[in-house]
Formats: structure tokens, C-alpha cells, sequence
């Protein structure tokens, strides 16, 4: 009997913290992907005969094949296409050895989109995951949603890109590499180029999918909220992953953001002006960066002004508990400062 009160209390434990996180059961909603590895197969070419190995992916892949030479690396005459295959064989060698078997995030991510189904049932959820080692040479390698932040992956009419490349871990030796570091992501963007991340980055791109940012050119508070909104979002389809995935923010930088909240509203609306549209203020408070200038070097993260818009939505929303979803995100910020009443001590 006393083998048996571990597991049911465990059990209980569980049950018990998604009620109070207000976790809806989404078992029954059907969320299947199928993967499609383009990594592999075209690492599979043989380039002594490019142009049967061609045919064979352009059959197999008649609608991203085009794509993937136009527009992931540039280049479509088969030279090009041969020297890409040698240069990026070994970062693909090196995928490989974390994601041979991709079935792992494959159902991480189709759990999320039960989620998206559960609370929008009208969204057209992707059918498939394509998987692919592109190019790492410059920011101009990262798909930039509406809001203007970067991610790896990208979306397609009907699939999910994933640049595998981007995701070899923070220790990964191309990512430690000068050029890398001065060209194409720093050490604070980096360290987040792991698997783990991966399910954030999607489910950005789902979330601006279905509502787009358009704050672009408002009064940064205004933008603050609208980015707050986004993570609020995402705090409904990944209720069970941790705040560190969806924000990018180290667990002691969230720590930091918790302990200090008061003080960190205080500061902005005594130092700067909320309603501002001039380019280098809303770059310091909503821009991606190691820190955000005037607090900590060591424990602030960047984008600090985004993390402040999302308590300020959980507070509206706290006050407005009959709205659905929807509706708060298609409610005008103003609206939301207005009425969540933020005032954190």
C-alpha cells in the first residue's frame, strides 16, 4: 500500500497544479504533423551525379525546393549548390547527432498546437515540419517577423521550417568563432541555440501568425503592451514550458525581473518618457540586447520594457477575468494600462 501513495500523490500534485494554472484538457484535439527531413535528404545527394540526385528532391519536394535555392541560400546552378554541400556536410554531420530521431519536438510542438486549436478552432494549423541545414553567414539568415524580432524558423503555406543550424547548442564551435559572434548572433543570443528552444521560437511564429504586431511606429508603451500581448499568448499554448523558453531571459534574469518589478516600472516612468516614438529610447526598453541600459549590467536581460508589457496585460486580465483570448488581444493597449491599474511594489 505505502508503494503506491508516492505515485498517486505525485499524481494528485500534478492534476493539482494545472487546475490552478488553469490548464485546459486538450487530449482529445487532433494536432498531427508529419516531418518531412529535407536535411537529410539532401545530404544524401551524391555530387557525382547533382542533377539525377536534383530531379529526385524536386519530385519529392516540388513546392520547397525552389524555395530552399531562392531564398534560404541563394543559389540554384549547380556549382553553387555543390560548394554549399560542402561547406554546411559537416554542420549537418553535426545536427545529426542531436536530431536523428526529431519525433521528440515533433510532439512537443503538436501538443502546442492543441493548444492553439483549443483556444482559436478556426486557425489552419501547419500539416508538416520540414527540416533544414541553411546557411549561418550573416542576421540576414534568421526569418524577421512583423514585430522585427529574429528567429531560425520560419513558416510555410501549410509546414513549419526548422533551421536545424541553429540549434547545435550554446558550445557549438562555429557559434564561439569571432566572425559568428560579430556577424551573425552575439554569446547572449547564442547561448539560446539549443533544442530546448525550439518549441519558443515555433510558437512565436504562430503567434504572430494569427495576430500579427502592428504597435510598429507607436509610443513605446504602446509597443510595450502590444509585445506583452505576445507572451501572454504564448503563456496559453505552452502552459507547462518554462518563462525562460518563452522569453529568452536567463532563470536569475527572471529572478531579477520578479524581485525588482516595482522598482523597474518606477525608474522607467521617472526617467523616460512612456509615450515617446523616438527610435533609441523604444530600442533600449523593447530591442534585443545583453542588458537593458540604466539598470543591471549583470542581471537586467535586453527587451526589459517587453517583460513590464506582459505583467501589465496579466494584470488587466487578472481584472477582467470573463474575456476570452481573443478578445484581450484585440484589445487597444491603451485600453489595457487604463484598466489593469499597474501599480507593482
Amino acid at each position: 500500500m505505502k508503494k503506491l501513495v508516492a505515485p498517486l500523490f505525485a499524481i494528485l500534485l500534478l492534476v493539482s497544479c494545472k487546475n490552478k494554472k488553469n490548464i485546459p484538457d486538450v487530449s482529445g484535439i487532433k494536432a498531427s504533423l508529419t516531418i518531412q527531413r529535407f536535411d537529410e535528404d539532401f545530404f544524401s545527394l551524391d555530387t557525382t551525379d547533382i542533377e539525377n540526385g536534383l530531379s529526385t528532391l524536386q519530385a519529392k519536394y516540388p513546392d520547397f525546393l525552389p524555395l530552399f535555392f531562392q531564398n534560404i541560400i541563394g543559389v540554384s546552378d549547380k556549382n553553387g549548390i555543390k560548394t554549399y554541400y560542402r561547406l554546411y556536410k559537416p554542420v549537418f554531420d553535426s545536427s545529426q547527432k542531436l536530431y536523428k530521431d526529431f519525433n521528440p519536438v515533433k510532439k512537443q510542438i503538436e501538443q502546442a498546437l492543441r493548444y492553439v486549436k483549443y483556444y482559436f478552432p478556426a486557425y489552419k494549423l501547419p500539416a508538416s515540419i520540414k527540416t533544414v541545414v541553411g546557411p549561418m553567414n550573416s542576421m540576414q539568415d534568421f526569418a524577421m517577423m512583423g514585430n522585427g524580432d529574429y528567429v531560425p524558423d520560419f513558416l510555410g503555406t501549410d509546414f513549419i521550417g526548422i533551421s536545424l543550424q541553429f540549434y547545435l547548442g550554446k558550445d557549438f564551435s562555429l557559434y564561439n568563432t569571432e566572425y559568428f559572434i560579430n556577424n551573425v548572433a552575439p554569446l547572449y543570443r547564442s547561448r539560446r541555440f539549443s533544442k530546448e528552444y525550439i518549441i519558443g521560437d515555433v510558437m512565436k511564429l504562430i503567434t504572430e501568425d494569427i495576430f500579427p504586431d502592428k504597435s510598429k511606429g507607436k509610443p513605446l508603451i504602446e509597443q510595450m503592451i502590444e509585445k506583452g500581448k505576445q507572451w501572454w499568448m504564448m503563456d496559453k499554448f505552452l502552459p507547462e514550458i518554462p518563462d525562460s523558453i518563452k522569453t529568452g531571459y536567463t532563470k536569475q534574469q527572471l529572478d531579477w525581473c520578479n524581485e525588482n518589478e516595482g522598482l523597474i516600472w518606477s525608474w522607467i516612468q521617472k526617467h523616460e518618457d512612456v509615450n515617446s516614438i523616438n527610435p533609441v529610447t523604444i530600442q533600449t526598453y523593447i530591442g534585443e540586447g545583453p542588458f537593458t541600459q540604466g539598470f543591471s549590467q549583470e542581471l537586467s536581460p535586453g527587451n526589459l520594457g517587453q517583460w513590464i508589457g506582459w505583467q501589465i496585460v496579466k494584470k488587466f486580465v487578472n481584472n477582467n477575468p470573463g474575456m476570452k483570448p481573443e478578445e484581450i488581444m484585440q484589445t487597444s493597449p491603451r485600453k489595457i494600462l487604463e484598466e489593469a491599474k499597474y501599480k507593482p511594489k
